[in-house]
This record gives C-alpha cells, structure tokens and sequence, in this order.
C-alpha cells in the first residue's frame, strides 16, 4: 500500500505542545544512544503512536534499527526500503493500526527511515510523521559527526585502518541545492586506501572531485587525505580552480614526496551552467545529454597526476571550460570501476557504465539510488571481490527545479 488512506474518521488528537517544546530543548544535549526513546516521546506529543529510527548500513544494503534488539531490513524488499529508495512515505496496514514509513533526509542525503506507527491516518497525522521524521534527521546529522555508536550501528563488517583515515575525510553521499545535485559511491567499503571524492557548495558553485592514489595501502589513503584537505583549504581561501590544484600540487612535493594521485577536479557555476575542470592524470569525465553519452566532450590533453615535484612538475595546470545544457550529468570515476571483472576475465566496461546511468535517468531514478544499483552491479560482476577501489561521483545541472 503505497499512498496513504483517505482521511480518518477519529479527529487528530491536540499536540502537547508545552511537551514538545521541553523534548526539543532536550534534544539537543541528548546522547545519541538516547534517541530511540527520545522519538516515541515526540510521537507521544503530537499524538501519533510510536516511532522507531532505521539508518541505513554504509553499503545502502540494509536499515539498521537503533533499537539493538531489533533485526535490520533489507532496502531491496521490504516497504521500509521503498520508503528510502524512492524518499517518499510509504503506508502498511496492519493488525493493530497502520505503519508509515517516513524517509530520513538531511537536505539531498538519505540517512535512513522513520517507522511511525499510528491507530488510524489523515492528512494531520501524515504531517505530523513528515515533521517529525524532519526533526530526527537533522538531530541524527547533527549528532553522528561526533558519535561513534552511530557510525557503529551502520557498520556491517570491521572496517580497515586505511579505509578508516580516508572516511574521515569524506562528506556526505549526496549533496544539492535546487540547481545541482552531486552524489558518490565509493567500494570496498570497508578495505579502500587510494580512491576518494569530494564535493562542496561555494556560493552558487558546485565543486567536484575525485582521486585515485598511488597503491593500496595506509599511505594511499594518506596521499588522497592530504590532497583533499589541500584542495579545501585552497577553495576555502578563495582561490580559483588552477589555485585548488596548485595547493595540492604543492602539498604533496612537500609532505609526500614520492607519492601522487591522479584526479579530475571540477567547479560548477549552478546559475549558468559554465563547467571547468581539470584533469590530472585521469580518466576524462563523461557527459550524457539527452539520454546518451557524448563522446569527447570533457576530454583534454593529458597532464601529469598531482603530486610530481621537481622537473616532473608542470609549468602550470591547463583548465578547460564547456557550457552545460539543462539536464546535463558528468560522470566521474576511477579506472576500478570499468575494470572490474567477472568469473570469465570480462571487464564491467565503459559500455555497461554508462548504458546503466542512461537507463536509470529513463526511468526516472534519483541519481544517488541510480549509482546505489550501478555500484551494486559492479560489487556482483566482480563476485563482491574487487581488484582495485571503485568510486563514482555524478553531478547534474537541473536549473529547472527552481
């Protein structure tokens, strides 16, 4: 049952709102292990039944419940999972009541979902779920920068050292505004070291990057740690986008000498759609307009990966500029991802990649669930065993959501 009854005959019950006041206020000292308890009493308050929150495991395959005696569902199969595939609420009949599935999203980042159960449903009560649901997003954003239970509760495996380092250096999946929209997977989960993405707002600029470090290992993951913090430091200091590689460039000849990385760095103008970008080393980013790819739109003329010092080092970076199209996706990723291979030494393949995002934007997939599937795919044909780190970042132009 996806959409939600017809209003109910029962009268929405008045919200205690001297209650909810007080549980709002104490919300915001709460320990994060305190909010289970802290979502049935808000329920209580605006006249619902119960509440429960499910956060999604860090591979988008299960929704882990904080209760701990409770089992996880599976995003795939279940009406919770719906709920989170699709963010949008999700109601179940059942013996006693109703159940609606609320979607957690902290501004384009799904968290997870909320479970409200509930006697009998109307356009009030279906409010009421929506805000509260609202609520405990932000309060789950707010409070697992600093948690380690919450970053534990979503864990599915033990997590490496170097993979450790590297996620602490991540932002979030997805990130967006009402013109653009960025989002990025990353696997192994739980063994990277060389792969990583960044993206950030500045302004109305959207700026993307990915990278692929020297080797496998904990200075891998250092490398890309290290050039990632150079590049914000650049961006947050205000300098353009040869600036950003510069400091990087810079940072690393000096800190880790006989380390680079390849990547492709990219800043979005949200208002005209003006796209520049550099690419270092790496595979060129792809441009899909219109349902198909085109070819040799974001390619350039090589340069060095970043990092190289000495007479290595470039004069200077070369940034190239093109003007997107409303509607317009790039493509970002690291050569594991179309290298991957199957039980018959068959690579995964540009073809299959970009044949998968096409599909997906037809059938009107949101492109973080698009590339939650695609990255899914690439985990199956290689028997969930890769060889090498897998990391795709998309960005969409979409001026038209305005």
């Amino acid at each position: 049952m996806s959409d939600p009854p017809q209003a109910s005959a029962d009268p929405a019950p008045a919200v205690d709102e001297n209650r909810l006041e007080q549980l709002i206020t104490e919300a915001q000292t709460a320990l994060p292990v305190e909010l289970p308890a802290l979502a049935n009493q808000c329920a209580s308050a605006l006249g619902l039944g119960t509440a429960l929150i499910y956060l999604v495991d860090l591979q988008q395959r299960l929704l882990i419940p904080l209760d701990e005696a409770l089992e996880p569902l599976p995003v795939d199969r279940s009406s919770a999972g719906w709920a989170y595939r699709t963010v949008s609420p999700r109601v179940v009949e059942t013996d006693d009541g109703l159940i609606v599935w609320m979607p957690l999203v902290d501004g384009a980042e799904r968290l997870g979902v909320l479970e409200v159960r509930t006697a009998s449903l109307d356009g009030v009560r279906m409010r009421r779920s929506r805000m509260l649901a609202h609520l405990f997003a932000m309060l789950i954003s707010s409070k697992r920068a600093y948690s380690d239970w919450l970053a534990s509760r979503t864990r599915t495996a033990t997590m490496g050292l170097p993979a450790e380092m590297l996620r602490a250096f991540l932002p979030p999946r997805t990130i967006g505004s009402s013109r653009c929209i960025s989002t990025a997977v990353l696997e192994p989960a739980y063994d990277i070291a060389g792969d990583a993405f960044d993206h950030s707002v500045v302004k109305n600029e959207l700026h993307t990057m990915i990278l692929d470090g020297m080797g496998h290992d904990l200075t891998a993951g250092l490398t890309t740690s290290v050039a990632m913090a150079a590049a914000r430091n650049a961006r947050r200091g205000g300098g353009d986008l040869a600036d950003v590689v510069g400091c990087v460039d810079q940072a690393l000849a000096l800190w880790l000498p006989d380390h680079f990385c390849t990547g492709v760095l990219c800043r979005l103008d949200a208002e005209t759609g003006v796209l520049r970008w550099v690419n270092c080393g790496h595979p060129p980013p792809l441009l899909i307009r219109a349902e198909r790819v085109l070819a040799g739109a974001l390619g350039s003329l090589p340069q060095p990966p970043i990092g190289l010092a000495g007479p290595l080092a470039p004069a200077a970076r070369q940034v190239h500029e093109t003007k997107l199209e409303p509607g317009d996706c790039v493509l970002l990723y690291t050569d594991g991802v179309v290298e991957a291979r199957d039980a018959d030494g068959a690579e995964f393949g540009l073809d299959r990649f970009t044949d998968f995002i096409i599909r997906s934007n037809a059938v009107g997939r949101r492109p973080a669930e698009a590339l939650r599937l695609l990255i899914h795919a690439i985990l199956d044909h290689q028997r969930n065993q890769l060889r090498d780190d897998a990391t795709i970042l998309l960005f969409e132009w979409r001026p038209q959501c305005q």
